[in-house]
């Protein structure tokens, strides 16, 4: 058991669903596996599946627990501040993807 620290201006979307009751809602809460650290009360940008920004977040809740089926989880409640503009999105894509999705690959 251990925490992974997530870097404090990236919030990766791995689930659509989340993603899209964000852009719609203007709320969500995302599930990610295992126990995580999210900065709690700050701005991050939000990326979908594809590593394409799309919005500033803010992080309102991080909460790291066992699940009912024993898998260690957290959940990351975050509310939208605003969508990102077609540029601001590309140059945000760019950077991400030379400084971190990039190294995945």
């Amino acid at each position: 058991m251990g925490f992974q620290t997530e870097f404090n201006s990236v919030c990766k979307f791995k689930n659509e669903q989340e993603l899209y009751e964000l852009l719609e809602y203007g709320r969500t809460k995302m599930v990610k596996q295992g126990f995580r650290v999210y900065p709690t009360g700050q701005k991050v940008i939000a990326y979908t599946p594809g590593n394409i920004a799309v919005a500033i977040v803010k992080i309102s809740a991080s909460i790291a627990e066992i699940n009912f089926q024993g898998n260690e989880v957290t959940a990351v409640e975050m509310e939208l501040v605003r969508k990102l503009t077609e540029e601001e999105s590309r140059v945000q894509t760019a950077l991400a993807e030379e400084m971190f999705f990039g190294e995945q690959r």
